[in-house]
């Protein structure tokens, strides 16, 4: 499991021009990545890990700050470009496999007490972020 996180002061998602997720104030805009050995154990710890992740102003976390997230999924997170100029997404699992553990991450985020916004699995996302810092991470497990 993969994720890109990023320290934002607002961000939202839009489908066919339709926010479906937004975020205001500080928070963490998080896309994830889900590849074919990830489980509902790895979903967990991921939550665990956004949650106590100390990112924002002050070195706090959501848990401490009471901060939101809008978690997006993300497959192109384990597309290969290594070879040539096409990426390959064989190292990205399929929906099937994908959307579930990505809804076990935000069930897992609310379970903890957090406040999540979602992204539509599957659609034409359009995302729009501010960028706060910029601080970008990248987490796998």
């Amino acid at each position: 499991m993969r994720a890109v996180v990023q320290r934002v002061s607002s961000a939202s998602v839009t489908v066919a021009d339709r926010t479906v997720g937004a975020i205001d104030g500080p928070g963490l805009m998080v896309l994830v990545g889900i590849t074919h050995d990830d489980d509902e154990a790895k979903a967990r710890k991921m939550a665990a890990k956004l949650w106590g992740l100390r990112i924002l102003d002050g070195e706090k976390s959501c848990s401490d700050a009471g901060a939101p997230l809008l978690v997006v999924s993300q497959f192109t997170l384990y597309g290969d470009a290594r070879k040539g100029r096409r990426p390959s997404w064989t190292a990205a699992a399929p929906g099937p496999v994908a959307e579930p553990l990505v809804d076990a991450v935000v069930a897992e985020l609310r379970a903890l007490g957090a406040k999540v916004e979602t992204g539509e699995f599957g659609a034409d996302m359009k995302v729009a972020l501010v960028n706060d810092g910029p601080i970008t991470l990248v987490l796998d497990l």
